[in-house]
Parts: C-alpha cells; sequence; structure tokens
C-alpha cells in the first residue's frame, strides 16, 4: 500500500457529514485510527491531535479520526475533547479493512477483533506515503508533526 494511491471510500463523519476521499480538497490528510471512544490511550492520542492541530494545519496538514463506534458516540466523545477535526464511524469497517488495521488482540484472557492504533500519512494526490502501525501513544504526534515537516 505504501507509495500507492488509496482506493476510494466514503464514510458518515461528525457534524452530519460524509468524508469521501476523492473529494476531498487537495491537501495533506492524517488518517488515525484508535480502538474506542473514551477510553484512556484514545483520548490522550486525540487530545494530543487536538493540541497540534494549528501547527498541522500551518502545514497544509488535515486530520481526521476513525474507529468503529457510531456518530453519536463520536459526537460526544469531540464534544468533551473539544476536538477540531472530525472524526469518522466505520461500523462496517470498510476503512479498516482497506487499510488492514484490524486485528486479532487479547483482552482479559480471549481474543478479541479490534483496531489496532495505527495513523497513515495521505499527500496531495491520495498516495500514502507513511504508516505508524502498533502505536504507542507517547511522543506519537510529536513524531507524525516531525515527519509532516519533512515533506
Amino acid at each position: 500500500m505504501l507509495n500507492q494511491p488509496l482506493a476510494d471510500f466514503e464514510l458518515p463523519a461528525t457534524g452530519g457529514k460524509t468524508f469521501k476521499l476523492s473529494q476531498y480538497p487537495r491537501k495533506r490528510l492524517v488518517i488515525y485510527f484508535y480502538p474506542k471512544d473514551n477510553t484512556p490511550g484514545c483520548t490522550t492520542e486525540s487530545m494530543q491531535f487536538r493540541d497540534h492541530y494549528a501547527e498541522f494545519q500551518q502545514l497544509g496538514c488535515d486530520i481526521v479520526g476513525i474507529s468503529r463506534d457510531s456518530i453519536k458516540s463520536h459526537e460526544g466523545f469531540k464534544a468533551k475533547l473539544s476536538l477540531p477535526f472530525d472524526l469518522l464511524s466505520d461500523t462496517e469497517e470498510t476503512a479498516c479493512q482497506l487499510f488492514g488495521v484490524i486485528k486479532l488482540k487479547n483482552m482479559y484472557g480471549k481474543q478479541v477483533r479490534g483496531i489496532e492504533r495505527s495513523t497513515f500519512i495521505i499527500d496531495q494526490k491520495s498516495v500514502l506515503v507513511k504508516e505508524w502501525r502498533g502505536v504507542k501513544v507517547p511522543n506519537h504526534v510529536p513524531a507524525v508533526l516531525d515527519f509532516i515537516k519533512t515533506l
């Protein structure tokens, strides 16, 4: 997938919008996949993207977060954290499958399917130029920002 144009996808977004990659303005895009709204790691990661949002914008880059949560859940999470970017609901796992982020995880001794925390950078031509998989939250957002600065 790296250095290849992405297949188009469409997902419902917060604010009553629909996100469609092919209709997205031609600017850089950070897509971060996270397991679940209102969980500690996902909250911290989203707040870090929020806190650096102006820097991403200055570099001509937008951000969207994706999980399998409902739009209703996303709306509450976005409002609670005052996120300045949209969250996309992937209940059917369309984008999750496209990016290959669904993994088997061990949770309380059982194997469950879930999203592996991952971040992707898409350039102005919808080409995937960078990916981070199995992301650990501490220091991740500054690393993404540093990479954007090299483009």
